[in-house]
């Protein structure tokens, strides 16, 4: 299995930290976030990365280099200074990612999961597997709903998605190259019954302001 990491955020909410700095190389337990996840997929037995980039995305480059370090071997979509929003961004990328399901995860969250739960792909007809975990204080309303193992728009109570994944090629048939988001292409699959989910207990954190990264260093120094 491949898989994508999403780094191509602009990091409005990072500012100052982020002004020359891109946000997946910001530093927490004496490594850049994008780090805990390479660090992890490799451990899942992945081999090889795509990573995603648009602003300041050649210090990302020049930082994690081709992947040799990290036991993986890493290829880059740049999408230059106007990011392609997720949809678009993992659309652009699908000639690196093959025919196959791919794994795909947020660059700027922060977390245990073991990537090797999604190695074995998707089942049956489904189009995505969602990580989904308990909503945190800055997103109390969450996303969607898990009913068993499906994803759902009609149930509650509602969970956060993890920004975690596992995406067929299939979910963007039809779709044409250019900025759009992932979520109205999730939602189509839900009300098919497409999407499978599991509700994560473990560690996880959005590092999406420069408190919540104060905080993951922090929790990280006492370890």
């Amino acid at each position: 299995m491949k898989a994508m990491i999403l780094a191509a955020g602009q990091g409005e909410r990072m500012r100052p930290l982020t002004d020359h700095t891109p946000k997946p190389l910001l530093q927490a337990g004496g490594r850049a976030l994008i780090e805990y996840h390479l660090a992890g997929l490799a451990g899942a037995g992945i081999t090889l990365v795509v990573i995603n980039h648009a602003r300041l995305g050649n210090q990302i480059e020049s930082y994690v280099g081709d992947g040799t370090r990290y036991g993986l071997r890493i290829v880059y979509s740049p999408e230059g200074d106007r990011p392609l929003e997720t949809g678009g961004g993992l659309f652009r990328a699908l000639p690196l990612l093959g025919e196959e399901p791919f794994l795909v995860v947020n660059a700027d969250v922060w977390t245990d999961y073991p990537y090797d739960r999604l190695v074995g792909g998707l089942k049956g007809a489904g189009l995505a597997h969602l990580v989904m975990v308990d909503n945190p204080p800055q997103h109390p309303r969450g996303d969607f709903a898990l009913c068993g193992d499906r994803v759902t728009l009609d149930a509650s109570p509602l969970l956060t998605f993890a920004g975690i994944g596992v995406y067929h090629p299939a979910l963007w048939a039809g779709c044409t190259p250019g900025a759009f988001p992932l979520a109205p292409l999730l939602r189509a699959a839900m009300r098919d019954s497409r999407v499978s989910g599991e509700h994560w207990l473990g560690e996880w954190m959005d590092i999406g302001t420069p408190l919540r990264l104060e905080t993951l260093r922090q929790r990280l120094d006492k370890q």
